[in-house]
């Protein structure tokens, strides 16, 4: 502004400018603007004031429209948009295009509820790389355990999680922690390496919420993983020992119980053979005792009738039952010393080679000689009976 100023050559022609007349016309111009006024005696003194009045109009326009675009926010389907009026909650906005009051009077926190976090108890990044304060627990057995496992969750109300939770992630490890803690505590070391594991991680799930529930943490567990459980490392060739040990007695008692499946089921039917067996002795004896009843007191009867004649015929027909189991017969002849041998064994098998020679070569002979062996067998049974009669 000093070089074109039109008296820099008529009073400052031999040297510099006046800095004191200089700050005055500065000043004075400044006054001008502020004040309203032109400078004095000069015509045309008051346009450069409007002039710049119109700028600044504008620029706080622009201002103004910038100020009120940054208050524009999207919301995704996932998510939810908190908020906040000087850091007081005034309401949460569902997905879709908003629009806030623009800073520093309000803001936005935007909420992913769809993610799922995770958290490592026992562990970080690695089951290896292990953090023994956090895993090591003890049972109800008095044993100690080392177990590592992972928790994921999300958000199920982001007002209670932003207000409510200052390190949520932390609030969610030491959850875990207690609640494995105290389910561990209740149960044998064996239920929880082996065949509970799986129970172990759903009632400490079931604690855990409880819990987040219980200080409104805004947060809903998802799933409980069991990364890793054993027994701690300077005792766990010991406790291998005694695994193997355990499996060995679940072996044999295995073995015994398969050896018992197959002994107790035959022992079973062998009795029940011979209570069967015994009962159809028992009502073979019956019968026979009960039918030999029944012929006495005919033989009674026919004995009473002729005594002599019924005596004789019983002899014969017990002489007849025993002789014949008899295959060798001695006979003494009372009237002299020589003694009778009849080979009666060999006799009957001749007897029965021969027929079979005769059936395989005359079956119509046979048939008819057989015919005629049961008639005359009926008739002396006939003849028998009449001489019995007599």
């Amino acid at each position: 502004m000093g070089l074109n100023d039109p008296q820099w050559g008529k009073k400052n022609s031999g040297g510099p400018p006046d800095l004191d007349e200089l700050l005055r016309k500065l000043n004075a111009k400044v006054a001008a603007m502020l004040g309203g006024k032109g400078g004095e005696g000069k015509p045309g003194g008051g346009m450069p004031m409007k002039g710049f009045g119109g700028g600044i109009g504008l620029i706080a326009a622009v201002a103004a429209l910038i100020w009120a675009g940054s208050g524009f926010y999207i919301v995704d389907a996932s998510q939810r948009g908190v908020v906040l009026r000087f850091g007081k909650l005034v309401e949460m906005t569902q997905p879709g295009p908003r629009w806030h009051m623009p800073f520093p009077v309000e803001t936005v926190e935007i909420v992913n509820l769809s993610q799922v976090r995770t958290v490592e108890v026992g562990y970080r990044d690695n089951v290896k790389n292990k953090m023994l304060k956090e895993s090591l627990m003890l049972t109800e057995d008095e044993n100690i355990i080392d177990i590592q496992f992972a928790v994921q969750y999300f958000l199920s109300d982001p007002a209670d999680y932003l207000f409510n939770n200052r390190t949520p992630d932390e609030n969610v490890r030491q959850s875990a922690e207690t609640a494995i803690r105290e389910v561990v505590g209740k149960s044998k070391m064996d239920f929880v390496l082996y065949e509970g594991r799986e129970q172990v991680a759903a009632s400490a799930t079931k604690l855990m919420q409880e819990i987040l529930d219980r200080y409104k943490s805004g947060i809903l567990i998802s799933k409980l993983t069991m990364q890793n459980a054993q027994p701690p490392e300077q005792v766990q060739a010991a406790f291998d020992d005694a695994v193997k040990a355990g499996q060995d007695r679940e072996r044999q008692k295995n073995e015994g119980q398969a050896y018992a499946n197959d002994v107790v089921p035959r022992a079973r039917g062998t009795a029940a053979r011979l209570i069967q067996e015994s009962e159809g002795y028992k009502q073979s004896v019956t019968a026979n005792a009960e039918g030999d009843a029944s012929r006495f007191k005919q033989i009674l009867v026919e004995y009473e009738k002729a005594p002599a004649v019924t005596r004789e015929r019983m002899y014969i027909d017990m002489m007849q039952q025993v002789m014949g189991n008899v295959s060798k017969v001695m006979v003494d002849q009372k009237n002299g010393n020589s003694l009778l041998y009849l080979p009666l064994d060999k006799l009957v098998e001749s007897t029965r080679t021969s027929a079979a020679a005769t059936e395989a070569l005359a079956a119509p002979v046979t048939s008819q000689s057989s015919d005629n062996t049961a008639a005359q067998r009926a008739r002396d049974s006939l003849l028998g009976r009449d001489r019995e009669t007599r």
